[in-house]
């Protein structure tokens, strides 16, 4: 029987080799189910491949929350109990892990985020603190960059920014070229005055009804909010690439998504805007070995949507590493950004924020994508655009009942108790942001302290019964899962602010956010999620118990070690 111990476990990635590797197993089929998976079958007969024993084990299962060990064989829990039970059924072969008290969790489930990992491989990235680092950054790239050829920056914040940019800044950077530089927010850019000009875009054009261009004095300031941003679609160069140049790109940052995701501890992450060449990045990264977090694809682009309906794909279809999930639909503008719609003004203001669908826009999508068994995500931020959505998600369930079809509201950020009902009477899924409170403080002082106390409800939603996943939008938010619990558990921002302390959750109920209930959401509790027998080995090895360290300490807890179906997947032994 090999044995090791804690410290021979942390250097020793063979160690939690499972016998399940990458991608499909041989003669597996595709379900095409919608329905939640069926329990997989506890594997019986047979001695398993690892044992890790004297672990202070947090399954996020209701009928055993806490264990000693746990067993696992060709990628699954067989056993999760005290550590006598457990030894019992090891043999000469299995390897034996002696933990040494450390904290074993499921592995994190990040149930919205954005990952590609393309801008952040090739992209400018302009996350910078000064005015003068992102010209810096965008004049590096136009001074090797044809002229009439769009420069584009990403991930800038304006909140954190020495002072506001403007499209003058930008223009001191380059005249020659148009300059987009994408908030990570995702609903707004700043452009230059080349791309004003290139788009044909003066002072005195209005604006869309869904979408804005931000003025100062009457000048356009260079901000351009939500489908305003279209004009800006069809002009200028842009940069090329051959259709295989194109798809090794997008393999290769998905590949690097999956070894970041790995690092913070998630093993599963809901892709809320998967397209076309996302899907094939999915399956080119899993043929290569590279694809190391399970993927729940939301799809939002119309042509990959209108190619599933067609071969009647809906959710649920694939198998457990990549899973086609719901249609996603954008309806307002951005937390981050305050250009969310909402029911009163943001302080100070008379702006209530963008709509960018109109109520029938929204029967007419949601019935589509309802009739068709897709499981719909739509995003709504501000009080007014979840109601919108709601009546939507009701009307469609009236039409063809189903009730555990699990429509989702995607970030459902300013809620109110009449809103949080009908969320549960309807079985949705609220998916809101959880490193928003820590990250994004500097923001929530415009909308008031009566609003934060309904935003980012995870207290009202576990209050009212509604089992609310953990998510981070990344790129609008760090996706770190520990940032995530200490953001949730203290409601308390990097500066030390505290927003909302009303929505406060225990260590625990964030613990249920991040495991459980994001399984929940993809309607793969069955499957993952906690350490049962029979469900996927997806766990997360954690420094220090986030129960016994200072709440405002628990995003600094490190992750030891990510493993996902048996394989350790982080740290990655070089060879």
């Amino acid at each position: 029987m090999a044995k090791y111990t804690r410290g021979e476990f942390l250097g020793f990635s063979a160690a939690l080799a499972g016998a399940l590797t990458l991608g499909r197993q041989p003669g597996a089929q595709p379900s095409a189910s919608a329905q939640t998976p069926q329990p997989p079958q506890t594997t019986s007969g047979g001695e398993p491949d690892l044992i890790v024993v004297n672990g202070n084990v947090l399954t996020s299962e209701t009928a055993q929350p806490r264990a000693e060990a746990f067993a696992v064989k060709n990628g699954r829990f067989v056993a999760v109990g005290s550590n006598a039970d457990v030894r019992n059924l090891a043999t000469r072969r299995t390897q034996v892990i002696d933990a040494e008290r450390m904290t074993v969790t499921p592995g994190f489930i990040d149930a919205h985020s954005h990952p590609s990992g393309v801008q952040e491989l090739y992209g400018v990235n302009t996350n910078l603190r000064t005015v003068r680092e992102i010209q810096a950054a965008i004049k590096r790239k136009a001074d090797n960059t044809a002229p009439e050829t769009w420069v584009v920056g990403f991930m800038f914040d304006d909140t954190k920014l020495d002072r506001p940019l403007t499209r003058k800044d930008l223009d001191e950077a380059t005249t020659e070229h148009p300059v987009s530089v994408a908030h990570r927010g995702g609903h707004t850019n700043f452009y230059n005055s080349k791309a004003f000009e290139l788009a044909g875009i003066t002072n005195q054009t209005p604006d869309p009804p869904d979408g804005r261009f931000f003025r100062e004095n009457g000048e356009l300031n260079g901000r351009v909010a939500e489908n305003a941003r279209n004009a800006f679609n069809r002009v200028g160069k842009r940069e090329t690439f051959t259709p295989e140049q194109q798809r090794d790109r997008a393999r290769k940052g998905m590949a690097h998504m999956s070894r970041l995701f790995n690092a913070a501890g998630l093993t599963s992450v809901h892709n809320a805007g998967t397209s076309q060449d996302a899907i094939l990045a999915y399956e080119d990264c899993r043929r290569n070995g590279e694809l190391t977090h399970r993927a729940y694809m939301m799809i939002r682009s119309q042509p990959a949507f209108n190619g599933l309906k067609a071969a009647n794909i809906y959710t649920g279809f694939g198998d457990e590493w990549i899973r086609v999930g719901g249609v996603k639909f954008v309806a307002d503008g951005s937390a981050s950004e305050r250009t969310m719609r909402m029911s009163t003004p943001y302080v100070g203001t008379n702006d209530y924020g963008i709509l960018t669908m109109t109520q029938d826009q929204l029967y007419e999508a949601i019935d589509d994508a309802h009739s068709h068994n897709f499981q719909v995500g739509v995003h709504a931020n501000g009080d007014v655009t979840i109601d919108m959505v709601l009546k939507a998600y009701e009307r469609a369930l009236q039409k063809w009942p189903d009730p555990n079809r699990r429509h989702r509201i995607e970030h459902c950020t300013l809620v109110n108790p009449d809103l949080i009902r009908r969320i549960k009477a309807n079985g949705v899924i609220p998916t809101p942001f959880w490193t928003y409170v820590y990250y994004h403080g500097e923001k929530w002082s415009e909308y008031g302290d009566e609003k934060v106390k309904w935003m980012f409800a995870h207290r009202s939603f576990l209050d009212a019964g509604i089992r609310v996943p953990g998510a981070s939008d990344y790129t609008p938010g760090p996706f770190e899962p520990m940032m995530a619990i200490q953001s949730m558990v203290t409601r308390t921002d990097y500066k030390g602010r505290v927003w909302g302390a009303n929505q406060k959750v225990t260590v625990d109920e964030a613990l249920t956010i991040a495991t459980i209930n994001g399984a929940y959401a993809s309607s793969e509790e069955n499957l993952k999620g906690s350490m049962t027998a029979g469900k996927l080995a997806d766990f997360v090895f954690l420094e220090k118990d986030p129960h016994v360290v200072p709440p405002n300490e628990i995003m600094n807890i490190k992750i030891n070690r990510t493993v996902v179906g048996g394989k350790t997947v982080y740290p990655v032994e070089r060879t």
